[in-house]
């Protein structure tokens, strides 16, 4: 029996994305994609790279007039908590991949400046690190992409670090999209630029994540935008409170990573996991600190990719059902 699947918000990139993977999912179909914007089109109309895989029409139902097993929430942030608790009320599982049930309420409210209006705690959606608070769960928050290539590098030495620093190159991708001028091709090509040097808000959710581990570390995120489509590659530098071998550092990370059909211990490249719900990364030793780096694709791992990880944890399929393809390179 198939599990009927709504993208709500499938217009967007990472709704394309979540079509795109689902339909090599054994066991789910996906039935309803909305999008109050396109309404009433061709899924196609957006998404010309689907036609042959789905000949659905936007819509734009009411949340109780939403008919499914299973919601992915791929909206704006501030926008899902509209959407969690009805469709839990009428017994749909849900992956939100906005920001709304990620952070604790305060920390939320203070970084994104608004009030919750709905707020409970939520598993967060790493796999790699939580997947005993996810099995079976009704409804997941899903990370965002920086904190997920950033997490997944410092892992396996949390809790023996003083200091992380994050630093990332995202594609443009990330940003969504709607056109900006940050975006405006003549403003990205050719050229790499920081942002948000200081106080980008996904260094919460990092932050988050190391004490989740047991670290008393600081942390730090500079992010840096690339003339690229898709991808993060983050490079993480941890200091560490005792040094360790280059033989030590790497036994722990293969081990720690050992069983996790998505993490490859290699050396990291964009190209080696665009498209894939792969996490590639690999550490040297310095003279006074770690340097691991990784690469996902911000699409797949860092959205879409991870959060069907989720949903096939939540629901009892194969954890790679839907996420068996490897990279696209070159």
């Amino acid at each position: 029996m198939r599990m009927e699947i709504a993208i709500i918000g499938a217009s967007g990139y990472a709704g394309g994305e979540l079509i795109r993977l689902l339909a090599s999912h054994s066991s789910a179909e996906v039935t309803v994609v909305t999008s109050r914007r396109y309404s009433g089109t061709p899924l196609t109309s957006v998404h010309p790279h689907l036609a042959g895989f789905s000949d659905l029409v936007f819509s734009n139902p009411e949340v109780d007039g939403i008919d499914a097993d299973f919601a992915f929430l791929a909206v704006p942030h501030t926008a899902a908590m509209r959407y969690v608790r009805p469709l839990l009320d009428r017994g749909i599982r849900v992956v939100d991949l906005s920001a709304d049930y990620r952070l604790p309420r305060e920390v939320f409210e203070e970084v994104y400046g608004v009030e919750h209006t709905d707020w409970f705690e939520a598993p967060y959606g790493i796999p790699e690190l939580h997947r005993e608070s996810i099995v079976d769960r009704r409804f997941v928050s899903n990370p965002g992409c920086f904190p997920t290539g950033a997490t997944l590098a410092a892992a396996p030495l949390a809790g023996l670090a003083t200091t992380v620093i994050y630093d990332s190159k995202t594609g443009v991708s990330g940003a969504g999209d709607n056109p900006s001028a940050t975006t405006h091709y003549p403003n990205v090509g050719d050229t790499c630029t920081a942002y948000k040097w200081t106080a980008h808000r996904h260094l919460a959710e990092m932050r988050q994540e190391l004490a989740a581990l047991g670290s008393t570390a600081r942390c730090y995120f500079t992010p840096h935008l690339l003339p690229v489509n898709r991808g993060i590659l983050t490079t993480a530098h941890i200091l560490l409170a005792e040094p360790l071998t280059q033989e030590e550092v790497e036994a722990r990370y293969r081990e720690y990573y050992r069983k996790e059909p998505f993490v490859r211990y290699q050396r990291p490249s964009l190209s080696s996991v665009r498209g894939s719900n792969f996490c590639d990364l690999a550490v040297e030793v310095g003279e006074d600190r770690v340097v691991a780096v990784s690469a996902i694709d911000n699409l797949v791992k860092g959205a879409a990719g991870q959060a069907i990880q989720n949903m096939n944890l939540m629901c009892g399929y194969h954890e790679d059902d839907g996420l068996r393809s490897p990279g696209v390179a070159p």
